[in-house]
């Protein structure tokens, strides 16, 4: 399955492209990223378009395959560096009660479990001091990705009003796709968990996510207004990322288990 795997890389590289460009085209960080306003970074523009800069340069990188291991490893405790000490602070201090506030911070943890698990396609590196530990870090890639998606399915039944307005109108039955995809996000992220049939999970999530891109985020992205600021073209690039990751988990495990033997 070379091809896939290629895929997958292919595609989680240009998502991560994508919201790393869009910081040069919209104020401020993008949400994922940092949790701060857009008016708040007018006196560290620099320092939004580095950590563009760096985002592009790093998916650039993971989508054309140069030096994926040590990139993805590093772009992976990037994204777990802007969760720890930005997302996580910011959701604590700011309605930490309210399960729809942690959407952002669950996608960067989701994004940086996903380099790890493309980190896990390729050989391995030495085991010793910050890299060993960096790499057992990145074992649990995965779970990252699954909590978001465990979460993000449990949000469709709390917010389920809100969400049935995502569904194109074109679409009949709203209500029950809403609720198709709330246990279809869990259930993937609970077989993800314990490692069931990941093949199978991993056909249909990439398959779900890829129709989720093109029949809702790209739409909505093409029509949302200026006052968006980019959120629906991030939303855009966090979904294909997240397909990619969908596409190469079940590798990453069949690479560990090989290297145990």
């Amino acid at each position: 399955m070379p091809a896939l795997k290629s895929l997958g890389r292919i595609f989680y590289g240009l998502g991560i492209v994508g919201i790393g460009f869009l910081h040069f085209i919209y104020a401020g960080f993008r949400p994922v990223i940092l949790p701060v306003a857009a008016e708040a970074t007018h006196n560290i523009n620099l320092l939004v378009y580095i950590t563009g800069v760096i985002i592009v340069i790093a998916g650039l990188l993971i989508a054309i395959g140069i030096k994926v291991k040590p990139i993805s490893l590093s772009l992976g405790v990037l994204l777990l560096l802007f969760f720890l000490f930005g997302h996580i602070p910011n959701r604590f201090a700011n309605n930490p009660n309210i399960l729809a506030a942690w959407s952002n911070a669950l996608k960067i943890l989701a994004l940086a479990g996903g380099a790890f698990v493309i980190s896990a396609l390729y050989p391995n590196m030495s085991n010793d001091g910050l890299i060993g530990f960096i790499k057992r870090t990145a074992r649990y890639g995965k779970y990252f990705f699954a909590l978001m998606l465990v979460v993000f399915g449990m949000d469709h039944f709390v917010y389920a009003e809100f969400v049935k307005k995502l569904v194109p109108a074109w679409i009949p039955g709203a209500t029950f796709w809403t609720y198709f995809a709330a246990i279809a996000l869990i259930g993937s992220g609970l077989a993800i968990f314990i490692n069931f049939k990941p093949r199978l999970i991993s056909i249909l999530l990439a398959t779900m996510l890829f129709i989720w891109l093109i029949v809702l985020h790209i739409p909505r992205a093409l029509g949302a207004p200026a006052s968006d600021n980019g959120n629906e073209w991030t939303s855009v690039f966090e979904c294909l990322a997240f397909c990619g990751v969908a596409i190469v988990y079940p590798f990453g495990n069949q690479n560990r288990s090989t290297s145990s033997k």
